[in-house]
């Protein structure tokens, strides 16, 4: 086959707090500067923890992309493996691990690259994404997905469509939780803007990253807040747990992280005995805790005095809040009223009752289904301001057209320049070009055969004559 017909790939790891998934990407060669035509081929899950996990053994980290490398190498065909982009990108497990340690961070990135190395693509860097580029990239990934960002129209031209379709983007991460759209207002504070050129075009994006919010963290937060204000010190009683659970957890587990607080005056490591009490209105209350509401000055803000304007238009919810919401069966645009009911319901249920509806769930995804449930609707709601009106413009989603929502698609087309910042070449124009070129020829090829024929035919007729 030529090789321009051969399909383009490209890998992206996307290494997240919890854990690490590599991206393999298609496009056909030929249409650069096409919108929605970049397909996900396959999405391979790294077993174990996020890459963060590893800061005391590096090596462990490199180690563990290996298998998704050697299946991603059975998927490409080896003679376009050297030309394949490869990326690796971290977010907030990693921005932690900088904040904690930051020689520990560069050790795992150095193995990770190493480990990377060794296979025949073009690696072009592992990085820690800020949590602007996490948010701006996310949005990107729906809005090319969409098509909101150009459009092919019939008449064969680039169309801008209107700033209204274009979708804001909710991700919630294992560390972190990011907010992103149009505002259509000015925004105020420079922190929270990103600056898009994409096909021509320039958009002025609202942003934030909650670092610490993201849901492995939030539940981390929660239980160090019951811990200290427990009138027993070797026990939690837990509104978010199911009545009946029990397990026991150790101080250092749960003080081990840079977003928890440790209490004032340091006690010995010791073991908790933490019990379920299946309470969703002091679920709800221990949870709202965690955020500061008020907004001070600011007028209008998310949460912790952070602005942002008025949400405005659809949004696409995707990673944890998708799935938070999915456990439940929560992601088919129910009212606001019904999912509050929903969860209020689960969230009142004993750890018998749970574990007999869903007997295949995994234990600790059942044990925290509550809080995470109920850690969404109050970051969507009092955190983000949404309300019974604009509840019905989020869209809870997994994949888009085929393909995963996150922040690895808009990272690669970003990096490819598969976005370029200039509105496309009329590509069926070029096509258009072709076309012309091959109708012409074959006009001519046509004009010649005839003549051709003429000419025999006039020969013939002249030999026939003299014959005669």
């Amino acid at each position: 086959p030529c090789p321009l017909c051969l399909p383009q790939y490209g890998l992206v790891f996307d290494a997240g707090s919890t854990h690490t998934a590599l991206y393999i990407y298609q496009w056909p060669a030929d249409k650069e500067n096409g919108t929605g035509i970049v397909s996900q081929v396959e999405v391979c899950t790294v077993s174990g923890p996020g890459i963060s996990s590893y800061a005391d053994n590096p090596a462990g980290a490199g180690a563990s992309l290996k298998p998704c490398l050697d299946k991603a190498m059975k998927i490409i065909p080896a003679e376009q493996q050297r030309e394949t982009p490869t990326y690796l990108g971290a977010t907030a497990g990693m921005r932690l691990l900088r904040e904690q340690n930051s020689s520990k961070a560069e050790q795992v990135f150095s193995e990770v690259a190493k480990a990377i190395g060794e296979y025949p693509v073009d690696f072009r860097g592992a990085r820690i994404l800020t949590g602007n580029e996490e948010g701006s990239f996310g949005w990107i990934t729906v809005n090319y997905l969409l098509e909101t960002l150009v459009k092919f129209s019939f008449t064969g031209e680039w169309i801008h469509p209107p700033e209204e379709d274009m979708a804001g983007a909710l991700d919630l991460g294992g560390a972190s939780t990011q907010i992103t759209f149009l505002p259509g207002t000015t925004i105020e504070d420079n922190s929270t803007r990103a600056l898009l050129r994409l096909y021509g075009t320039n958009y002025s994006v609202y942003t934030h990253s909650y670092l610490c919010y993201g849901q492995r963290q939030a539940l981390k937060m929660l239980m160090a807040s019951l811990h200290q204000g427990s009138p027993s010190t070797q026990q939690i009683s837990h509104p978010c747990y199911p009545a009946g659970y029990q397990e026991n957890v150790t101080t250092t587990n749960l003080y081990d992280s840079p977003c928890v607080r440790a209490p004032s005056t340091p006690s010995p490591a010791q073991d908790l005995l933490v019990t379920g009490t299946g309470d969703p209105g002091a679920c709800r209350m221990a949870i709202q805790e965690l955020f500061n509401f008020s907004c001070g000055a600011n007028g209008t803000c998310g949460f912790n005095g952070v602005y942002q304007p008025p949400v405005r238009g659809q949004f696409f919810a995707f990673s944890g809040l998708y799935h938070d919401l999915h456990l439940l069966n929560l992601t088919g645009g129910q009212s606001l009223s019904s999912v509050i009911a929903t969860i209020g319901r689960f969230c009142n249920s004993s750890w018998e009752k749970v574990q007999k509806e869903f007997p295949t769930m995994n234990r600790t995804h059942l044990r925290d289904a509550c809080a995470a449930s109920s850690y969404a609707l109050t970051l969507l709601l009092q955190g983000f301001k949404f309300n019974h009106t604009t509840w019905l413009n989020i869209h809870f989603v997994r994949q888009v057209t085929n393909v995963d929502v996150g922040w690895t698609l808009g990272y690669m087309l970003n990096l490819t320049n598969m976005i370029p910042s200039e509105t496309p070449q009329r590509v069926v124009g070029l096509q258009r070009s072709n076309w012309i070129a091959a109708t012409v020829l074959l006009a001519v090829m046509l004009i010649l055969i005839f003549c051709l024929l003429t000419v025999i035919c006039c020969q013939e007729n002249s030999f026939g004559y003299e014959r005669l």
